[in-house]
């Protein structure tokens, strides 16, 4: 028999999450609820016993293996403790024992204080003109420096890497391959064509800031949460995922963003070109995130629709409706 793992974090039980806590001297009661992630296993965990400073419940966050680096873990970690630092509402890990990332058995995690919160109303005016002041100097921190080990957001690691694993990874059916290649191919294109045409700055960004990573409270407003997507691109990539329905509903959410945004950094307008082929590249890559995951009995249990031929027709249309999104003007506000 072959006692390999058969995915990643299948060694990865709840007594050896008890186990790392402990390791590091945080001591669990046996309460403890897996949080929605499916990248990572995240899971909310009750202390019997834990230092003065630390208030139960923690998050703990265990790293998919062989997924970053840890150098750019701890980029992730040293970006969430400069925006806390500068006052900027972000939930960064605790430090305990003098680090931030600790290893069990084979697994990196952060353990972070419990915050909570609901997704904000981005019918709000007010809501958005508020995130868009929080998205401004989250941004001022980013641009102090860039990343060093983190990828940065391109056609290149967004598109064409993306296209490269679905087809080492055989996950386009046969009957759908040529129309997807050909329309991705199209829609790569008018990507790489508005690429070229931006010449603004790049920052470090949230890079995945789509209102399920800002928590709402009444009293304190927004806060960031999850910064295991931060890389470096335009400002606008956190800004787009806020903006949703018709044309007119999105000049408006966005109208409200930068109306907030542009009280603490200002923006280049040149980067609203660039809303559509982000759209477009975070659709592809989502793709191939789930193509490249399919190990995990998480992802079949929770996605049983990827793979199906159903489901890449549909990509093809909605790539197709991309194109004609990106041959339109740019959203003006």
């Amino acid at each position: 028999m072959n006692d390999a793992p058969r995915h990643a974090y299948e060694p990865l039980t709840p007594d050896v999450m008890l186990d790392a806590l402990a390791h590091i001297g945080l001591v669990g009661d046996g309460r403890i609820m897996a949080l929605s992630s499916y990248e990572n296993r995240v899971v909310q965990c009750h202390l019997d016993h834990a230092p003065d400073d630390v208030v139960s419940p923690v998050v703990a966050k265990f790293y998919r293996p062989q997924r970053w680096s840890d150098a750019a873990i701890q980029e992730e970690h040293d970006f969430a403790w400069a925006l806390a630092d500068a006052e900027v509402p972000m939930v960064a890990p605790l430090r305990l024992q003098g680090a931030t990332c600790h290893q069990f058995q084979g697994f990196r995690f952060s353990v972070s204080p419990r915050k909570g919160g609901r997704r904000p109303e981005l019918d709000d005016w007010e809501v958005l003109e508020w995130i868009g002041r929080l998205m401004a100097r989250l941004h001022n921190v980013g641009a102090v420096q860039p990343f060093a080990h983190r990828p940065a957001l391109s056609p290149t690691t967004f598109g064409q890497a993306s296209k490269d694993a679905l087809i080492q990874l055989n996950a386009l059916p046969m009957d759908v391959e040529t129309a997807w290649l050909a329309v991705y191919e199209q829609a790569m294109a008018h990507i790489t064509a508005a690429w070229a045409g931006f010449e603004g700055q790049h920052i470090r960004l949230h890079g995945d800031c789509h209102p399920g990573n800002i928590l709402w409270t009444p009293d304190h407003g927004p806060h960031f949460v999850d910064l295991d997507d931060a890389r470096s691109g335009p400002s606008v990539q956190d800004l787009w995922m806020l903006l949703s329905g018709d044309r007119a509903q999105q000049t408006s959410a966005l109208s409200a963003v930068l109306e907030g945004y542009e009280q603490l950094r200002p923006f280049d307008r040149r980067e609203l070109r660039l809303i559509e082929p982000l759209r477009t590249l975070r659709m592809i890559h989502y793709s191939a995130w789930l193509a490249r995951r399919w190990d995990d009995p998480a992802f079949t249990v929770n996605f049983p629709w990827f793979g199906t031929s159903d489901y890449w027709h549909g990509q093809v249309g909605l790539l197709q409706d991309q194109i004609e999104a990106m041959e339109k003007p740019p959203l003006t506000v």
